[in-house]
């Protein structure tokens, strides 16, 4: 594997670049969330729980919370590399390191 060393204009160059993918990346995780936990739970209505509702049990609780967290890392991973590479592309340099 080669490893592309980064200046540090192009780390701050890709810093307000970052945080917007980051933030997008948080949206897009969500949505993916909301989507997989209602059609795990078999309903429109069909919320994950939150740990502070009585209704449900830890179990219920714990389960959504890795799921939730599988997914936001998967999208995070994802979106991160996805625009590095973007990035790099447009000003030749590598944004990370």
């Amino acid at each position: 594997m080669t490893e592309t060393k980064s200046s540090t204009s192009a780390k701050l160059l890709y810093r307000p670049f970052g945080l917007v993918t980051s933030m997008l990346a948080g949206l897009l995780a969500s949505t993916i969330f909301k989507a997989v936990w209602k059609r795990a739970a078999h309903g429109e209505d069909a919320d994950p729980p939150r740990p502070l509702e009585s209704e449900y049990g830890l179990k219920e609780i714990v389960a959504a919370a890795v799921v939730q967290g599988a997914i936001f890392a998967v999208v995070r991973a994802l979106t991160d590399r996805g625009g590095a590479r973007a990035f790099e592309r447009v000003t030749g340099d590598w944004p990370g390191n």
